[in-house]
């Protein structure tokens, strides 16, 4: 399937401001012991960081979840993100690919409207509209995949161009089932609307996906270049 569409700890400085001649000697103590407090303070809370980062993950399917759906939320579909956050995204998808149905593609939870929340190459999905150049110019609103029984694939990316015209991208492709885990997508030309004006411009395009993990509210695929994706239904299944 196509789409359209990564622990430093704050450097803490403790200082004992230097008394100055004839500061009172209680007042002075009481800086010590201030100073004191806010070393162990800092110490205290490196030590709860670091046991935090050694804590293993979860082996429920719905803690892995809502681990994964709360890291890549509201990060521009990964943009926002540091590699080191892009990293601990990879070691959930990874649990979560532990607990993955046999043969996912022919798993009928494929089908639906899926978000795309998030990419480890973020300028993957939407291609030019997503680079570092085409988010100065276009603001992405929503990006969405449709996978509709028994083989139609469309994505959609609306967006708002410089803030004043509204815009959409579409593709619609085919789906075939390459093996139990792997899809290929083959797209018609990308359509373009902006305004009054539509178009379709380039020409067909192709992409393969690895399904790696679904359920009744995810779905994580890899691309053929190894990007991760995460997916989320947009309508809770009746």
């Amino acid at each position: 399937m196509a789409t359209v569409v990564a622990c430093s700890f704050a450097a803490a400085n403790s200082s004992v401001r230097i008394p100055k001649p004839f500061f009172p000697e209680k007042e002075f103590g009481q800086a010590l012991v201030i100073s004191r407090r806010r070393v162990s303070a800092i110490s205290a809370s490196r030590i709860c960081a670091s046991m935090s980062v050694a804590t293993p993950l979860s082996t429920k399917p719905d803690d892995l979840v809502e681990s994964i759906l709360s890291q890549v939320m509201q990060t521009d579909r990964g943009v926002l993100l540091s590699r080191n956050e892009h990293q601990r995204v990879a070691e959930v998808a990874n649990e979560l690919q532990k607990l993955c149905v046999a043969e996912p593609t022919k798993c009928p939870l494929i089908f639906g409207e899926w978000d795309v929340l998030y990419c480890s190459n973020p300028t993957s999905p939407g291609g030019g509209y997503r680079n570092a150049f085409g988010r100065l110019i276009f603001k992405t609103k929503e990006m969405i995949q449709v996978i509709e029984s028994p083989d139609t694939v469309k994505n959609r990316v609306s967006f708002s161009a410089l803030g004043l015209l509204d815009g959409e991208v579409s593709l619609k492709g085919k789906l075939t089932a390459l093996d139990g885990e792997w899809v290929r997508v083959v797209f018609d030309q990308p359509e373009l609307k902006v305004g009054g004006w539509e178009f379709k411009y380039g020409g067909e395009s192709e992409v393969k996906l690895q399904i790696t993990y679904i359920d009744d509210k995810i779905r994580l695929g890899k691309g053929s270049r190894g990007s991760l994706f995460v997916f989320q239904r947009r309508e809770p299944l009746p």
